[in-house]
Order: structure tokens, then sequence, then C-alpha cells
């Protein structure tokens, strides 16, 4: 008799959705990765680009505007992910744990 050693195995959900939520979490860090990498690449390539400060947000320069706009930028994209993986309740299913 075999044995199915895979994770979730008879844990009521039989591994479903985890290739899909794998997939979508790859692309979120991919699309991370790539703001990241254009945050690095100006502060290695052009530093003077992040000392110029933004007059529409009073004065504050690029690079502490970037650095803020990636937390806020992460926080967005794992809020993304987590309604995207989230399965919605089901229809006549129990609600609210009664």
């Amino acid at each position: 008799m075999k044995s199915d050693n895979t994770p979730g195995a008879g844990a009521g959900n039989e591994g479903v959705g985890l290739p899909r939520n794998a997939r979508l979490g790859l692309g979120l860090f991919l699309l991370y990765l790539l703001i990241y990498a254009g945050f690095v690449a100006l502060n290695a390539f052009a530093a003077d680009t992040m000392g110029k400060s933004v007059a529409a947000f009073g004065g504050v320069n690029l690079a502490i505007l970037y650095g803020m706009g990636l937390i806020i930028a992460a926080f967005a994209l794992a809020c993304v992910y987590m309604a995207l993986c989230t399965d919605a309740p089901e229809a006549g299913g129990e609600e609210g744990g009664r």
C-alpha cells in the first residue's frame, strides 16, 4: 500500500490551492523585487538623484520617499496576497463558528 506523504494530506484540504498560492506569492515577490531593484539601482548609479528634495512632499528627499514607498508597497502586496488566497466562505456553511 502506497502512503501519501504530501503536505496537507489528511488535514482536510488535500493540498487544494497550494500551487496557485505559490504562483501568486512568487509573482508578487517578483513585483516587489523589481521595485526594490529600482531603489538599489538609483542608490548605486544615481545617488545624487536620491538626494534631491521633492517639493510636493515638503522638501523630503527622494530616498526617504522611495524607502517609505517600499514599506507601503510591501504591506499592500501582503494585503493583496491575503485577499486573493483567503478562501471565501461556502454558501450554507457555518458562519461565526456557531
